[in-house]
């Protein structure tokens, strides 16, 4: 990994947001991210994490011209369960007067070919909750034999954007059982611009299950937070998760980094090495809308650990060595 670290704000990928690297058990990591024309998705594939900012993408899916499945599609994730590969993404429709262009909903698309860069994209249709409003950023896991959806969603009851909910999954499209809010904005880190809470990345080591979260605008403002949670604990329990107090990892301008969040986690290629990865740009100010500027580039690092055992985000950002 010493090639990954020896410049600390340079990126993997250029303009590639909310990425997503996971390393299957064939030794090779596939990598998926929102494209800046938000009109598709794509994948890479690499024997190495270095050698996916060179590794030629294949779009294995693209937006349709109308419908709820036509504009601003968002966030990608590649999981393996099952035998069958799975991404999870978030698609909002297109209407004359642009009024459902943020009115996301999540959705999935499923493939049994060996290798998910071939082989066909079956759409198994929208990921459902408990309320029809607002919903993306759909990432899942497994503990203890049953697997779990975390995902970002506006409570209608509730003031803000978007609250962080987690529930029990019945297969990789469905959800089972009740929908509990893990997280909602309610720090000041949390709710400049917007009140969001989104982009879990789950996280299983040291006895604990951590969640990581992105916060506020997406400008330099935007940042992460850290949800923790024993590994015995009930992960559909609220009381079992405890959140950071502050940001876990923030706009750094000593070294060009803003606006930094939206991450997941990978492992390094002799597998004994968490890798954190992120997205964030290289500059402040930006004109306009902060989602329709192309550079959020994707990092990665080698990820740090605090010494209680918990996850050292900024130290993994600024560590050169």
């Amino acid at each position: 990994m010493k090639n990954l670290e020896t410049n600390v704000i340079k990126p993997l990928l250029e303009q590639r947001a909310d990425p997503w690297i996971y390393k299957h058990t064939d030794g090779c990591y596939y990598f998926t991210a929102s494209v800046p024309e938000y009109d598709r998705i794509e994948l890479r594939r690499s024997a190495t994490i270095a050698g996916l900012s060179e590794a030629k993408p294949v779009v294995v899916w693209r937006k349709y011209s109308e419908g709820p499945l036509s504009a601003n599609i968002w966030a990608p994730e590649i999981h393996f369960v099952a035998g069958k590969w799975y991404i999870y993404f978030a698609a909002a429709r297109t209407t004359e007067t642009n009024e459902g262009l943020f009115d996301h909903r999540m959705f999935v698309l499923e493939n049994d070919a060996a290798n998910p860069l071939e082989g066909e994209w079956v759409e198994k249709g929208q990921l459902r909750t408990e309320w029809e409003s607002f919903a993306l950023d759909a990432t899942s896991f497994e503990h203890r034999g049953v697997r779990y959806l975390v995902w970002a969603q506006k409570d209608p009851d509730i003031v803000g954007n978007s609250n962080l909910y987690i529930s029990e999954m019945s297969s990789p499209w469905t959800l089972q059982g009740k929908q509990v809010m893990i997280t909602t904005p309610q720090y000041d880190w949390e709710i400049i611009g917007f009140r969001v809470n989104e982009g879990a990345a789950v996280l299983k080591a040291n006895g604990r299950i951590f969640i990581s979260f992105s916060v506020s605008a997406t400008d330099f403002n935007y940042c992460m937070g850290l949800l923790t949670a024993d590994e015995d604990a009930d992960l559909l329990d609220p009381q079992s998760w405890s959140k950071s107090k502050s940001p876990v990892l923030s706009t750094d301008e000593d070294i060009a980094l803003y606006g930094p969040g939206h991450n997941s986690f990978t492992v390094s290629e002799d597998g004994t090495q968490h890798i954190l990865v992120f997205h964030a740009r290289n500059y402040k100010e930006i004109e306009g809308d902060p989602l329709y500027d192309p550079n959020r580039h994707t990092f990665v690092r080698v990820l740090k650990w605090h010494e209680d055992g918990t996850p050292d985000f900024a130290g993994s950002v600024l560590s050169n060595d």
